[in-house]
C-alpha cells in the first residue's frame, strides 16, 4: 500500500506540475507534508534547499530522496518513475500538438495562462517559508536575510547554489534560537 501511495503522490505532482520543477515543488509539498505526512515542514525545507544546491531537475531529486526516505531503494525507484513517466508522456503529446497548431492563438494563450498560476503557487510556498523563518529568526532578521539574498541573486548575480551552500555551512556553526511566543506575537 505504501508503494502505491508513493506512486500516487509523485505521479500527481509530476502530471500537474506544468512548467517544470519549480511549479511542482508546491505540489510535492502538499503530497509529502500535508497529505501523507512523511515529512515535517522543516524536513521538506531542508530537502528543498539541498536539492536546489545539487545539479539536475529538482522534482526528480526530491522524488528520489523522499521515496528512499519513506521506503528505501524500491521506494526511490517508484517515486522517480512516478514523477518522470507523466512528464515524458505529456511532453511527447503536448509538443506534438503544439507543433501542429503552433500558429493558432489558443495555443499561445494556453501557454501564457500557465505563467501566472505557477507564479502564485511559488509565491504561496515562498510566503510559507518566510513565516517559518520568522519562527526561528524573528521578522527583523528574516527580512534582512531576504533582502541580502535578493541583492545577491538579482544585482550581484551570485548563483543560488552558492548562497544555499554558504547558509548551510553557517547553520553548522550557528544554531538559531527559537523566538519566544511573546516575540512572535509582535
Amino acid at each position: 500500500m505504501i508503494y502505491w501511495q508513493i506512486f500516487l503522490a509523485f505521479f500527481r505532482s509530476g502530471i500537474f506540475g506544468y512548467g517544470g520543477g519549480p511549479s511542482s515543488i508546491p505540489l510535492v509539498y502538499k503530497e509529502v507534508v500535508d497529505n501523507f505526512k512523511w515529512m515535517t515542514d522543516e524536513d521538506f525545507s531542508d530537502v528543498l534547499a539541498i536539492g536546489n544546491a545539487l545539479p539536475g531537475p529538482i522534482a526528480t531529486k526530491m522524488a528520489g530522496y523522499i521515496g528512499y526516505r519513506v521506503r528505501g531503494l524500491v521506494g526511490m525507484m517508484v517515486a522517480i518513475i512516478a514523477n518522470v513517466i507523466p512528464t515524458v508522456g505529456l511532453v511527447i503529446l503536448l509538443l506534438t500538438v503544439f507543433n501542429a497548431y503552433k500558429d493558432r492563438p489558443w495555443v499561445h494563450g494556453m501557454s501564457q495562462a500557465v505563467v501566472p498560476v505557477v507564479g502564485v503557487m511559488l509565491g504561496m510556498l515562498t510566503w510559507d517559508f518566510v513565516k517559518k523563518s520568522k519562527t526561528y529568526f524573528g521578522w527583523f532578521v528574516s527580512i534582512i536575510l531576504i533582502a541580502i539574498t535578493v541583492i545577491l541573486l538579482q544585482w550581484v548575480g551570485i548563483h543560488p547554489a552558492v548562497i544555499i551552500i554558504v547558509l548551510l555551512s553557517a547553520a553548522l556553526f550557528f544554531e538559531p534560537k527559537k523566538q519566544s511566543k511573546k516575540a512572535n506575537s509582535s
